[in-house]
């Protein structure tokens, strides 16, 4: 038979597993290729630009009771804290307020967050120095807190410039984290801790008299 001198092709044994086996490999690749039109659509409406130079964070112990305050001033004076959260190019993006109201919504209910945590952004450049103070707005236990505070320089490529803990102890108390200075292109160059408060500017633009202080959002008395 030619057959038998391999001049015809011999028929393969169907084997039922190996099919199914390729068969299930198809409809990964197909759901694999619908994944990525989901996450990476044409149209851009909707897009948020979330670009940062700077993120300064703050964080106490989680579910602690205690309410601290972050605040960062910029060169030109602005100062973003809880009651004036945008100023400049600075941006109070997350105020939290210790135990007395620190809650997220999940399905509708109301559900203790433990995260204890405030965050500014600094989303331009602005030559000149700029001052990060934490504050003990209220004190309930009585006893310190230690708060981290951090400044990332996020680019071109993150750098941790600052990173530091420190101890509030007292309604009132505030402390001055780190001071640091940039040049005309972004560039950090001084950092420091000397003191500087910013609640007592509060105190100075209520003692000048007048309305709305733009930079502080402080509001002071009329003469």
């Amino acid at each position: 038979m030619m057959d038998d001198y391999g001049l015809y092709p011999r028929e393969e044994q169907f084997d039922p597993l190996g099919v199914m086996l390729f068969k299930a490999l198809q409809v990964i690749a197909f759901l694999f290729f619908l994944a990525l039109l989901a996450v990476s659509p044409d149209s851009k409406e909707g897009k948020i630009d979330s670009k940062a130079e700077f993120i300064i964070t703050m964080d106490w112990p989680d579910n602690h009771p205690d309410d601290l305050d972050l605040f960062v001033q910029d060169p030109a004076g602005n100062i973003a804290w809880y009651r004036h959260r945008e100023a400049g190019f600075l941006t109070l993006d997350r105020d939290d307020r210790g135990g007395a109201n620190d809650f997220i919504v999940v399905n509708g209910k109301k559900i203790a967050s433990p995260i204890r945590e405030e965050i500014v952004t600094v989303r331009g450049i602005l030559a000149g120095e700029y001052t990060v103070n934490i504050s003990h707005f209220v004190a309930t236990t009585g006893q310190p807190v230690e708060a981290n505070v951090k400044v990332q320089k996020l680019n071109p490529t993150a750098q941790v410039i600052f990173d530091n803990k420190l101890k509030l102890d007292h309604t009132g108390d505030e402390k001055t984290a780190v001071r640091f200075r940039l040049d005309s292109e972004g560039k950090v160059i001084n950092v420091d801790q000397r003191p500087k408060s910013l609640l007592e500017t509060f105190r100075s633009s209520w003692r000048n008299g007048g309305d709305l202080d733009a930079k502080t959002g402080v509001r002071v008395r009329r003469d």
